[in-house]
């Protein structure tokens, strides 16, 4: 049991300290693993890719890092020009690739909707849509429900069957999929590396997509709770509306927060339950830290190790059936 309070202050951090050891690590990374020139950066407009490149451009200098916005047909507006906000303030190069008609022809949007009309027949032109999970804080088996939202702007929602949500799941990871093609052409073309973002509780809870958003060679800050890295982008100085934007996965039509769609509770909260878990702390202290109730803090803990579980397969390289001696990594 540990006993140092629990709250906020737990992810206190040597600011300075935390930059200068992830910017001597990119340097070393690229020239003595990678052998790279410099870093390719997709630039969401998000907190974990704006500090992630913010790191990028501070340990190898502006003209050695790229940035690229990849928005498509579910996109934010405020994505693009959140990314073009930051790149812009960083001085690198960048470009937008909009990638709806990759989507489009490989059969995103087709095969989704599809998936859709399963649940709500009536779903089509100018409906929204978002899935939402249900379950882990009350202690149940997670479940999935799927929001739709008319033309007139009727809101309606219906518990997804597992075929739905898995072929509606697999339809949207082309986005993840092609944004990372595109990223690795542009890393090949200038013979750099691909940065990838998931903070420390996206990555610790599976939260992304097997060679999608989960590929790249370099993920600097993995092992920053997402309440850390939101005050590293205070103290790099980076755009006040990026430090203060709500996470979203922008993923789905209707918005859609990361809570909504896969953790059991906001960021900030999550952040001190994983926390809790891996520095041996009760669930009442999670409880008291947090405002709910010893039960629920049991179920949070549970939930985490279910998705840790569940989402092994997410880490893993390829299995050899044997393996090759001469290849050392």
């Amino acid at each position: 049991m540990n006993a140092k309070k629990l709250d906020a202050s737990v992810l206190d951090m040597d600011y300075d300290k935390v930059v200068d050891h992830a910017c001597a690590r990119l340097r070393e990374i690229l020239t003595k693993d990678l052998m790279r020139r410099g870093l390719v950066v997709a630039m969401s407009g998000g907190i974990d890719s704006s500090v992630s490149s913010a790191l990028a451009v501070r340990a190898l200098g502006k003209n050695k890092v790229y940035g690229i916005m990849l928005p498509e047909r579910d996109s934010s507006g405020f994505s693009t020009a959140r990314g073009r906000q930051l790149a812009e303030h960083h001085g690198i190069r960048y470009e937008v690739f909009d990638i709806a008609k990759a989507l489009e022809g490989i059969g995103c949007y087709e095969q989704r909707d599809e998936a859709i009309r399963r649940v709500f027949p009536e779903y089509g032109e100018g409906w929204k849509n978002k899935i939402v999970i249900k379950g882990g804080l009350e202690g149940r088996i997670n479940h999935f429900e799927l929001v739709v939202q008319t033309p007139q702007g009727e809101l309606q929602t219906k518990r997804l069957p597992l075929p739905e949500y898995l072929q509606i799941v697999a339809a949207t990871n082309h986005k993840q999929r092609i944004r990372k093609t595109v990223e690795y052409y542009h890393a090949d073309r200038l013979n750099y590396a691909v940065v990838g973002t998931p903070n420390r509780l996206e990555y610790d809870q599976g939260f992304f997509v097997k060679n999608g958003d989960g590929s790249a060679d370099v993920k600097p800050i993995a092992h920053l709770y997402k309440s850390q890295v939101y005050a590293l982008a205070r103290h790099l100085k980076l755009p006040k509306e990026i430090c203060e934007a709500t996470p979203t996965t922008d993923t789905y039509s209707l918005a859609q927060g990361q809570d909504e769609f896969y953790f059991a509770l906001p960021y900030a909260q999550m952040d001190l339950a994983l926390y809790a878990l891996n520095n041996g702390y009760e669930a009442s202290a999670l409880a008291d830290a947090i405002g709910i109730t010893e039960s629920q803090a049991k179920n949070v803990f549970r939930d985490i190790e279910a998705k840790r579980k569940a989402t092994r397969y997410m880490h893993l390289k390829p299995v050899l059936v044997e393996g090759v001696a001469e290849i050392k990594l």
